[in-house]
């Protein structure tokens, strides 16, 4: 093989590992999931994603990486489990849920056809912490859920708002424990915001 050839598919093989770690970097969740500040220092550009949906929509920052952080623990491909066929065999999965904020197709459809963005998808973080803000705004204009309250937003995003209106959640303890949860965990991220969301506006400013 000439040499010029084998220095050509050297560098197009380091090209392609090149790519396939920065998409590896890019897709896995970050080290510290309870620590906001961890995050957003280790995932820098989801800062500005998060800061864009607030200024859209209004739904703070804390209150979109609780959702997340109790949806799919920052796992961008996460799926439903399997259901078992004869206890064993592992069958279809429980739900179309899919990506950062498990959201089923027939709303995220629902969500595309409303704002336009058609080329949106769920394992994209810009693109949930947006679906998160539209919903959450949604929620507040239908329900009049305040978009700072972590745990009604939980329940009216889980149970969906026809089922939050009927308040199915009543008949289910187990959620509204879990929604207690992303209350104290968005209260956690918004503290720790506090700590640094002033050195994470100048780094998003200088670029």
């Amino acid at each position: 093989m000439p040499l010029l050839r084998k220095k050509t598919v050297v560098l197009v093989t380091l090209s392609l590992l090149a790519g396939i770690a920065l998409f590896a970097c890019s897709t896995t969740p970050p080290e510290n999931i309870r620590d906001s500040c961890e995050i957003f220092t280790e995932k820098d550009d989801w800062y500005p994603a998060a800061l864009d949906s607030y200024e859209k929509w209004g739904v703070p920052i804390h209150v979109q990486l609780a959702i997340i952080y109790q949806e799919s623990r920052f796992v961008h491909d996460a799926k439903p489990p399997r259901k078992k066929l004869l206890w064993v065999i592992p069958w279809t999965r429980m739900s179309s849920a899919y990506g950062y904020g498990q959201i089923k197709d027939s709303t995220w459809d629902w969500y595309l056809k409303s704002t336009g963005r058609r080329w949106a998808d769920r394992d994209d973080f810009d693109d949930v912490v947006d679906f998160i803000g539209w919903y959450g705004d949604l929620s507040h204009r239908k329900l009049g859920i305040s978009k700072w309250d972590a745990y009604n937003q939980y329940l009216a995003y889980h149970e969906g708002h026809g089922g939050f209106k009927r308040k199915t959640y009543k008949k289910k303890a187990w959620l509204m424990k879990v929604a207690r949860k992303v209350d104290a965990r968005a209260k956690s991220y918004r503290a720790q915001l506090k700590q640094c969301e002033d050195s994470l506006d100048k780094g998003w400013w200088f670029f």
